[in-house]
């Protein structure tokens, strides 16, 4: 028998390392496509389900809400019961929860499944990243794969958006949500082959508890929170149901406040927040979260319920949106050099703010070249920059044992601040509309669009107010000068001599 030589050894591992790793990618591209494969198709969905206009705004936040409030209990999880057993978990509930969402024959349905959908990828998420950064050793290699994540990342949200037009245009709309089933259980047969398990380690104590109340308490108080929001639209601020639901939400919040504070491993520390510039970085997430998935909800709509264009179509046209985000995502590293980090965020905030003051000038009778083209690509472009300097952020002054929990809170925030935010705007819209209802239907929603966008824009300005906030935080801690006292005395020096006693 022969040795295998070196270097086909060296081949072997690397085509293993590389078909891992585009295991663990595909799983990441699932999750992103999930969020964007379904805005295109939302008025196919609300008629063949029999959504109400609020409603469809559930479709989008069943599956961020459950995704963002779970996403550090999905961590935590793989830290404790094994990053592959969690992943092929979470990609096995993502597969059969879409395909459900395929065959939902009621609204009640779609968003169960929805919400099922949103309990995978929060465990598919961190799964996934953990994996990444365990096989790939610090250095050029996890630069290189972090590099391919970033790239899947992004590829998924602007794939989503055509994909979701071709197939609603094409088979319909269920194959919306079974194209992202069939594609999950592929790379769960994937991570089952190529993956390799955990390896075996020796504890040193007791393993902490998963905070299942923590996670269950401020699921639940979001959940009431979006609820009462999204209601309210149609029912007004004093109906019962609204305040029973803000009511039950300031209960469920507090409850999670006590929970954090009394557990042993706590889902947020107490500290985290207080930590260099976490704190505000993550308030600004929520805010960019907020104006994102709105963009991503209404523009789509607006195209097709009012400029008549198709899905295709739709999802064609926001092609432009995705590469001026990826555009901007390059540039904001060379920005930062030439201006510095909070300039550049203030930069990326501005010219988003600008980007929706243009599009709260849009109207019934537009074209998307002309009214849509120009203020799109100003908002995607912002949307990179700020992005990835607030991701930066986030992890600013947090030790490095820590870092892994600010950039899954840093993800949760922006989840959680879109699902907040898809319900303040989803209500001032559709009140805009109500109250615009003298006018022909097209004009009745371009106002309400109109509202959700001047909004937006607005939560911008208030983003770019707090950024000196930022600055101050992430400004390193001088060491205060402990004034005149005694000299200390010189180091010894070791004597020589020439002489040996």
């Amino acid at each position: 028998m022969y040795a295998t030589p070196p270097h086909r050894q060296t081949a072997t591992a690397t085509t293993a390392t590389t078909a891992t790793l585009a295991a663990l990618a595909a799983a990441q591209f699932a999750v992103t496509l999930s969020t964007s494969i379904v805005n295109v198709a939302l008025p196919a969905v609300r008629d063949g389900v029999g959504l109400s206009d609020a409603g469809m705004s559930w479709v989008v936040n069943a599956y961020g809400l459950a995704f963002g409030a779970l996403l550090l209990l999905g961590g935590r999880a793989a830290d404790l019961l094994g990053r592959r057993r969690v992943l092929a978990a979470g990609l096995g509930l993502f597969a059969v929860a879409a395909v459900a969402a395929g065959l939902a024959s009621a609204p009640w349905m779609l968003v169960t499944a929805r919400t099922a959908q949103g309990v995978g990828a929060a465990a598919i998420a961190p799964a996934a990243l953990s994996l990444v950064m365990r096989l790939h050793a610090p250095g050029p290699a996890r630069a290189k794969a972090l590099g391919v994540w970033g790239a899947v990342s992004g590829a998924g949200g602007a794939a989503g958006v055509l994909l979701g037009g071709i197939l609603t245009e094409g088979p319909g709309w269920p194959w919306v949500f079974h194209a992202s089933g069939i594609g999950a259980a592929l790379v769960l047969a994937a991570t089952v082959h190529l993956v390799p398990a955990d390896p075996k380690e020796e504890a040193d104590g007791p393993r902490p508890r998963l905070d299942v109340a923590g996670s269950l308490t401020v699921t639940a108080g979001l959940v009431s929170l979006v609820y009462g929001l999204t209601a309210a639209g149609r029912a007004g601020w004093t109906d019962p149901l609204v305040l029973g639901s803000f009511a039950a939400a300031t209960v469920l919040l507090a409850l999670f406040v006590l929970v954090e504070r009394r557990h042993a491993a706590p889902l947020l520390p107490s500290g985290l927040l207080t930590r260099g510039a976490v704190g505000p970085a993550n308030l600004l997430m929520a805010l960019l979260g907020a104006v994102r998935v709105g963009l991503f909800f209404f523009l789509p709509l607006h195209q097709q319920q009012v400029l008549g264009a198709g899905p295709l179509e739709a999802g064609l046209s926001q092609l432009p949106l995705a590469a001026a985000n990826m555009l901007g995502s390059g540039l904001a590293p060379v920005l930062t050099r030439r201006i510095g980090p909070h300039r550049t965020l203030l930069a990326g905030l501005v010219i988003q703010a600008a980007g929706f003051l243009w599009l709260a000038g849009i109207t019934a009778d537009g074209t998307f070249l002309a009214d849509l083209l120009g203020p799109v690509l100003l908002v995607g472009a912002g949307l990179g920059v700020a992005f990835v300097q607030l991701t930066g952020a986030a992890v600013t002054g947090v030790e490095p044992a820590d870092a892994g929990l600010a950039g899954g809170l840093v993800n949760t925030t922006r989840q959680i601040g879109g699902a907040v935010g898809l319900a303040v705007l989803g209500t001032l819209a559709a009140a805009r509309t109500a109250a615009a209802s003298e006018l022909p239907h097209t004009a009745a929603l371009t106002e309400g669009y109109r509202g959700a966008f001047l909004l937006s824009a607005a939560v911008l300005g208030l983003g770019a107010a707090l950024t000196p906030l930022l600055a101050r935080r992430a400004r390193p801690v001088r060491t205060p000068d402990p004034g005149p006292g005694p000299t200390p005395p010189p180091p010894a020096v070791p004597r020589t001599s020439s002489r040996t006693r």
